[in-house]
């Protein structure tokens, strides 16, 4: 047994969430090419996005009506700070209690989220609400993106592993759907509204001895920032909220460019690509899954979690490798996992699980 296995930290417990609203792809396709047809052209370049998507529902915190109404950043805001509380409150309780753990057991949580603005930070509002210790350190991140759920993670396993008989909770929380913005007609807002869907996850890991010894292990991880790329994903902050952005030649990177950097990271750690038993790979979007498979040398359709969780929840940003990570760990799936996501920066965030 290599020292590095040896001394992973293990997933005591992982668990997801989503708010109780279904969006239905069909319908909103055909209610926003209806209400976008006032643009020039809106309506005949419209429904195709929606389509090609491959999603077929989404969840989100809001009605659909919520959004043919103007908003301004103080009131999405302020419905972020108070829905995303009650998720994770929820979602905290029931993590806790599926790692037979109290409140008081956790020495550390990280916490991940870019879709709203929170100071003090989401983690400090769970505390309020849960007898957690006072003297429970707090890493909240943000501005990662849809690479949040693996370079939480990874930051969650850090801390996990510098203070072995610690416990560490990690929580992922998005609502990018309430960054919609009704009134701007650029195409990434547009394409927005067929692909973004709201979810939450966690996970509770440790070193500690008494953990299963069965339980996943969280080997290694990395990451890659390429130099020059701060436009091709982000916000913008707009007067009546946070304004997407993300480039179309996305999946033209992934096909690219992320080969070179997922065999870099696998050699550093004596791994070659033959050696993963199974591919949890934040989807982006359909091109970019068809891009992932490709590279990754997989028959069209293989990446089948990454496929089932954008087509029954749409891209959740950081929450949604760790979806994947949940339906192939339901599955039985074992073996060696490599979870890879990119996101703002951009970078891409790697990590290889052992089951």
């Amino acid at each position: 047994m290599s020292h590095a296995f040896a001394t992973a930290p293990r997933l005591l417990a992982l668990t997801t969430a989503t708010p109780p609203y279904d969006i239905i792809q069909d319908e909103i396709a055909e209610r926003a090419a209806r209400y976008f047809s006032t643009n020039e052209g809106g309506y005949r370049w419209l429904l195709p996005i929606y389509g090609n998507a491959e999603i077929r529902r989404r969840h989100s915190v809001v009605p659909l009506d919520w959004f043919l109404e103007p908003h301004s950043f103080s009131e999405r805001n302020s419905l972020f700070l108070e829905r995303a509380t009650e998720i994770l409150t929820a979602l905290t309780s029931k993590i806790l209690a599926q790692a037979e753990l109290r409140p008081q057991d956790i020495d550390c949580i990280v916490t991940v989220c870019s879709s709203g603005v929170a100071t003090p930070a989401l983690d400090a509002r769970v505390m309020q609400r849960l007898p957690f210790r006072p003297d429970t350190q707090r890493v909240p991140l943000f501005g990662l993106g849809c690479a949040g759920g693996v370079l939480g993670l990874a930051r969650a396993a850090s801390m996990a592993r510098a203070a072995p008989q610690s416990r560490v909770l990690f929580l992922d929380i998005e609502l990018s759907t309430l960054t919609f913005r009704r009134d701007d007609r650029g195409r990434a807002n547009l394409v927005a509204t067929a692909l973004f869907g709201d979810g939450a996850a966690g996970a509770v890991l440790t070193c500690r001895d008494d953990a299963p010894e069965n339980a996943p292990r969280i080997v290694a991880s990395g990451e890659h920032t390429w130099p020059d790329t701060l436009d091709i994903m982000g916000w913008d902050v707009a007067n009546d909220g946070l304004q997407v952005v993300f480039s179309r030649d996305i999946p033209t990177l992934v096909r690219n460019e992320m080969r070179e950097v997922v065999d870099t990271f696998l050699r550093k750690h004596r791994l070659c690509l033959g050696d993963i038993d199974q591919f949890v790979c934040h989807p982006g979007g359909a091109k970019v899954v068809d891009a992932l498979e490709d590279i990754f040398e997989l028959q069209k359709g293989a990446l089948t979690y990454s496929r089932s969780v954008l087509r029954e929840h749409g891209n959740m940003s950081s929450a949604t490798v760790l979806f994947i990570l949940r339906e192939a760990l339901d599955a039985g799936a074992k073996g060696r996992y490599l979870l890879t996501t990119m996101g703002p920066g951009f970078t891409a965030g790697l990590m290889t699980i052992e089951v």
